[in-house]
């Protein structure tokens, strides 16, 4: 009796312990999307402090690759050592302009406008990142759109409400809705102008273009990585390719030598969280995320990264949260929502389409 107890015991516990493994497996692409949203909320008030600090742009660029193309030549060496994947002239050459929009102009633009902007601002503005992939993908006919179907419906109106959500936001501030200032910031805070000042119009323009160069960055990286299958070496190539790339840049526009020195402060800091949490660790978890649950799913918890940031610069940088960003990033994410919801919707058309044409084959025979 004894005997039969404890094997009893000992299958309820390898049960349970089967169980947990199973929960726990299907959990991690929820860890790994939500830490990833907080590194990469971490990284923009990291980056603007860094950048108050009078840290050059330029050079916060090639210091953010340079450790990128460390932190992920290591990850490849762990990982893919044993690619046998073989670097042709088209990879060379698409690897020159990851760099070229991904560095020269995605990362530089984006320090340009967060020096004019709120962290809070620049993450809103990321989340039309998934809209304007699929505008490009549409003119690169990479996608297609049929009018009749929900689901293309659907992607035309979350473009649209998203892009009118950020109009909104680069056009209006509106009064403070949460701030933490003292009495007579508040004041003053709560008198100022309802409409944002030239600089911040800039500012949120140059944001848009950095997401735009990035969202042309990601349609290439798609082309790229089928030609070669191998996704933490074509990014610390493509780090790599921004490093050299991002520093002609920066001895071209930034003369002064002591803009490359580093401290141990936050100008350290900041390229080093750059280069190995965001292109090293994050960009690593994602990949992983998307083998289990595809690109849709990652994409689908970018909102939490702008909630962050919101709530971290209005206790760290001591921002204030404005109308016109509320309604602004509340109708970005709900455009950002209604396009995912149409691009999985014409994948389950696409799906049962292909059943009923199989069922029909199988009738036929």
């Amino acid at each position: 009796m004894m005997q039969m107890e404890e094997q009893e015991e000992s299958v309820r516990g390898e049960t349970g312990r089967v169980k947990r493994e199973k929960v726990y497996e299907e959990l991690k692409p929820y860890i790994y999307c939500i830490f990833s949203n907080f590194c990469f909320a971490g990284y923009s008030i990291i980056s603007k402090i860094a950048l108050e600090k009078g840290m050059s742009r330029y050079v916060l660029v090639v210091y953010g690759h340079a450790f990128g193309t460390l932190a992920t030549a290591l990850l490849a060496f762990l990982f893919e050592r044993k690619n046998d994947s073989k670097i042709s002239v088209p990879i060379l050459r698409d690897v020159f302009f990851l760099g070229l929009l991904g560095a020269v102009l995605g990362r530089t633009l984006l320090y340009a406008g967060l020096e004019k902007t709120t962290p809070a601002i620049a993450s809103a503005l990321g989340n039309l990142t998934p809209t304007m992939t699929f505008i490009l993908a549409l003119l690169c006919r990479m996608e297609k759109l049929e009018i009749s179907r929900r689901g293309s419906q659907a992607k035309i109106l979350g473009t649209v409400v998203a892009f009118a959500g950020a109009t909104l936001m680069t056009l209006y501030r509106g009064i403070a809705v949460i701030s933490l200032h003292t009495r007579s910031s508040h004041q003053h805070v709560s008198s100022s102008k309802l409409f944002l000042d030239r600089d911040s119009i800039k500012g949120s323009v140059m944001l848009g273009a950095s997401y735009l160069s990035l969202s042309a960055f990601y349609i290439l990286q798609t082309a790229t990585i089928k030609m070669y299958p191998a996704p933490i070496t074509l990014t610390s190539l493509t780090c790599l390719s921004g490093t050299f790339l991002s520093a002609i840049m920066a001895a071209i526009l930034d003369h002064e030598a002591s803009s490359w020195r580093l401290s141990w402060n936050i100008t350290l800091l900041a390229p080093i969280y750059s280069g190995v949490v965001i292109y090293g660790i994050t960009i690593y978890l994602q990949m992983l995320a998307i083998i289990k649950k595809g690109p849709v799913f990652i994409t689908a918890f970018r909102p939490l990264a702008t909630i962050n940031v919101a709530i971290m610069g209005l206790f760290i940088l001591g921002d204030a949260l404005y109308l016109g960003s509320v309604i602004g990033a509340t109708l970005i994410i709900l455009g950002l929502y209604a396009t995912l919801w149409g691009k999985e919707k014409e994948k389950q058309d696409k799906l049962s389409e292909q059943t009923v044409c199989v069922e029909e084959s199988i009738e036929i025979k």
